[in-house]
């Protein structure tokens, strides 16, 4: 064999090798995007539901995660206790939490063959993170911990009420912040806003307290945590927004998403429960009896277009699944006992089985002969100064103003006619309500 021919030969199986190894390192960064060493655990927050999580996994999927990698979990009694030790109906202990959130983990830790979890916690739901890494045995399961909004040193500090659970100065939080403020093996993240946190202020009037709180804007931070500032964001979207999920992601994985846009899927299926309220707060229980029509509406506007879905609910309050189109919005109405509640939601642009459908109690009674609207925004707070609502185009009078502490307000419509609602990016089409005892028309956003 001649020179030339040896060396062609050299180059060409040098070529081929690169080409090899460019193969097998675009596999293997593909196969780490798409299935995370970790399946994560998202853990909503006090008197909140798995529905908040919703845009977050949405993000997740669009960044690579499988979803079936991705997992909610739903306390039954959402709500906090006044006093930690006193039973309270429809309210969970400390204990009550952290215990419904181990069996979970353990669920998914059988379900995916896992040998440990990822747990992200909005508000309270950081602090039932904490219980359970430091007091459950969470620690030998758990890589890392992401805490969005947790009032971790309280929302007051005050040497009265030390059974309550956010008191900074009580019993259960000066035991958890005793000695270290993080646990050994457990990578953690604390987000929080720079001042508008409903529940990290100086001063109480946002809580509905004359007093000083004890607590700063730094309460959500922990000492030996990666601490981080989400400027401009309110309590929930600590946990629920684009700007939070970003800084999720870089923890977990070293590196900004390629997108804070989530990938819409042509077809979409849904799934949920209906749920309610009991004595005393509301609960995640299933309610049976509760009859659904899903309505497909017209484009642009808040006519139906026709009936997409109809199931009345079992003992378990659950529905569906149906399949959906991405790019229609629909109308959820609930009617139980005489009464319709009906939910207007921009269009879902990915599958979830985690939508939660609330009876809304008839607690405000606007006068009849006039319409009106119930727009809520279950993962953010409204504030006219830094996020203004439009309704056909022009800014909603009744937004509240001021610091972000209301997710949801009523407005006053023209006429009984549909109407245009915007908030940021999201625009929903909605039919007002002449009678909010029997029929409640809520705009629900989910930005």
């Amino acid at each position: 064999m001649n020179g030339s021919l040896i060396t062609r030969t050299r180059a060409l199986l040098f070529a081929m090798a690169a080409v090899l190894a460019c193969f097998v390192s675009s596999r293997a960064q593909a196969g780490a995007a798409s299935v995370p060493a970790e399946p994560i655990v998202f853990v909503h927050g006090n008197g909140d539901d798995a529905a908040k999580w919703i845009g977050i996994t949405w993000l997740f999927e669009s960044n690579g995660y499988a979803a079936d990698r991705l997992f909610s979990v739903r306390f039954t009694n959402p709500s906090a206790r006044t006093a930690d030790t006193v039973s309270e109906p429809d309210r969970s202990s400390t204990v009550d939490a952290a215990s419904e959130l181990s069996a979970f983990v353990t669920r998914v830790l059988l379900k995916t063959h896992a040998h440990k979890v990822v747990l992200i916690g909005s508000s309270r739901g950081g602090l039932t993170i904490r219980n359970y890494l430091r007091n459950a045995g969470g620690s030998a399961v758990v890589s890392a911990a992401i805490l969005c909004g947790t009032p971790n040193h309280g929302v007051m500090v005050t040497t009265t009420g030390l059974d309550g659970e956010f008191n900074g100065g009580g019993r259960f939080l000066t035991a958890l912040n005793g000695g270290s403020e993080v646990v050994d093996g457990v990578r953690m993240l604390t987000l929080r806003s720079d001042t508008l946190d409903k529940y990290a202020q100086p001063d109480g009037r946002a809580s509905g307290l004359a007093q000083q709180t004890g607590v700063t804007y730094e309460g959500p931070a922990l000492k030996g945590a990666t601490n981080i500032v989400v400027p401009n964001a309110d309590h929930r979207e600590l946990a629920f927004s684009p700007a939070a999920f970003a800084e999720m992601y870089r923890f977990l994985n070293g590196h900004p998403p390629a997108t804070l846009k989530v990938t819409p899927q042509a077809k979409v299926t849904v799934s949920g429960l209906v749920t309610g309220f009991g004595a005393h707060a509301a609960t995640n229980i299933g309610v049976a009896d509760v009859r659904l029509t899903v309505y497909a509406l017209a484009p642009g506007s808040a006519n139906r277009a026709g009936t997409a879905y109809e199931t009345t609910t079992g003992a378990d309050g659950a529905w569906g699944p149906v399949t959906l189109d991405s790019n229609v919005e629909y109308e959820f109405a609930l009617t139980s006992a005489g009464r319709t509640i009906s939910y207007f939601k921009a269009p879902l642009l990915r599958s979830t089985n985690l939508l939660n459908l609330r009876l809304v109690p008839a607690t405000e009674d606007a006068a009849k002969g006039t319409s009106h609207l119930t727009i809520a925004r279950p993962d953010g707070y409204f504030s006219k100064e830094r996020d203004p609502v439009l309704m056909n185009g022009k800014p909603v009078p009744e937004e509240p103003t001021g610091l972000p502490v209301r997710d949801n307000f009523v407005a006053h419509v023209s006429g009984s006619d549909g109407v245009k609602v915007q908030l940021r990016t999201e625009t929903i089409y909605a039919r007002p309500s002449m009678d909010f005892q029997r029929n409640l028309s809520i705009v629900d956003l989910l930005w």
